[in-house]
């Protein structure tokens, strides 16, 4: 992988979720309409994985597993996080926001400037021509990932199941793994 090829693929996926990430912003900002917000950085890590990929055409065993386990895991929260906000009406996190553009725009920033940093992994990987062989490590990896994504999605579940329940509104969920850990969801990206 080049040094010019780096360059151009870091600025194209730059470029890319900015862009994503500013329509929806300007969703936002104009309709007062925070129920994409979720939607729109999970979705983005989709769009990344699989442009870089398609854009770079070599189409090693590695990125393609790695392009297929993002998308999986990005389409599934995008789905979930959006079904759930539809459900629930509003998100609490943006009260402050939606009436300061200021600090709507500071968080959209730095949601663009997340995905596209956890999203380096996935770009370097998609962008080179190097097909070095499957290792002990790239199974455990894939191990990990599908630990993850199955304690993300089944706090997720049981966090759902909780909250939804009228004897437990204004309650701290602490069922299942909740009961384990505090922040379930999160433990299981940290793993993948």
């Amino acid at each position: 992988m080049g040094t010019v090829l780096d360059s151009h693929f870091l600025a194209l996926t730059a470029l890319v979720t900015v862009g994503y990430q500013l329509v929806f912003f300007i969703i936002t900002a104009l309709l007062r309409f925070d129920k994409v917000t979720d939607f729109a950085g999970s979705t983005n890590f989709v769009i990344i994985a699989v442009l870089v990929a398609a854009l770079k055409g070599t189409w090693h065993f590695r990125q393609i597993v790695l392009t297929v386990l993002v998308i999986i895991w990005g389409l599934r929260l995008a789905v979930f996080l959006l079904m759930r906000i539809l459900q629930w009406g509003e998100d609490k996190r943006f009260d402050e926001m939606r009436s300061n553009l200021g600090k709507l725009a500071v968080f959209w920033t730095f949601q663009a400037v997340w995905v596209w940093t956890v999203s380096l992994p996935v770009t370097i990987v998609n962008a080179s021509s190097r097909n070095p062989s499957i290792e002990a490590r790239d199974i455990i990896g894939w191990i990990m990932w599908a630990i993850g994504l199955a304690v993300e999605a089944i706090a997720d579940q049981q966090k759902l199941k909780f909250k939804n329940s009228p004897s437990n509104r204004g309650k701290w969920c602490n069922v299942g793994l909740w009961s384990y850990t505090r922040h379930p969801n999160y433990f299981g990206e940290v793993i993948y």
